[in-house]
């Protein structure tokens, strides 16, 4: 059974989270404090990939990374940078689809803190990211370990957006999703469930162990 597809979508799954920390805790942090009227702007583009089917916004990335197309040339040619049928080509596209599960539990997280405790800090002399980093996320642990999980699984079962701008190319941009669709065409329902199985287990694995940390289930199962 080869397993190079099921290694290439953790890799996968694994980058994207860890850029999303990076981007979307900061964009939490603004829309969770900002008073500008295009907040709603914002918030509504975060969110379109909740609703968006993923070949929308496929097709859309495919045109942009396009070396016929304006961006996508100016990043060949100057760049030297191919983002379609490329595995940098599914970090950028995941990141963007994958971008709302990290921010919406994370802002809410933050709208949740007692304005009391960041006004102590800033009281203290600590600055935005000072007390963002060392007051309000220790405060939202269960928050924004559900962004990370979210993120990472939800990235593990895309399949729309990285068929359209990864294609399925063996080593490179074929992750377990594009190879699951390829065996069950191939008839091949042997290795279809192998790799369905593992991404159930494991995907199964990660949410549990989100309300096994939270415990907001289970304290509610035992009382």
């Amino acid at each position: 059974m080869n397993w190079e597809p099921l290694l290439l979508t953790f890799k996968l799954a694994l980058f994207t989270t860890v850029i999303l920390i990076l981007i979307g805790i900061p964009v939490a942090y603004w829309l969770s404090n900002t008073k500008s009227r295009l907040k709603p702007i914002f918030e509504t583009l975060v969110s379109m990939p909740l609703v968006l089917p993923p070949t929308v916004l496929g097709f859309y990335f495919l045109m942009a990374f396009s070396p016929n197309n304006i961006f996508g040339n100016w990043l060949d040619e100057w760049l030297g940078i191919k983002l379609v049928f490329s595995f940098s080509g599914l970090i950028i596209a995941s990141v963007i689809y994958s971008l709302p599960f990290m921010v919406h539990p994370v802002q809410s997280g933050l709208s949740g803190i007692s304005r009391s405790i960041t006004e102590a800090s800033f009281v203290m002399g600590k600055s935005k990211w000072e007390t963002l980093l060392k007051v309000q996320l220790p405060q939202i642990k269960p928050a924004l370990l559900t962004g990370i999980v979210l993120s990472f699984a939800h990235t593990v079962g895309e399949f729309g957006v990285v068929l359209m701008i990864g294609g399925n190319i063996p080593g490179k941009t074929k992750v377990a999703s594009i190879a699951i669709y390829d065996e069950v065409e191939a008839l091949n329902y042997d290795a279809a469930n192998f790799y369905s199985l593992v991404l159930f287990a494991i995907t199964f694995c990660i949410l549990l162990s989100v309300y096994l940390v939270n415990g907001n289930y289970f304290k509610g199962f035992w009382k």
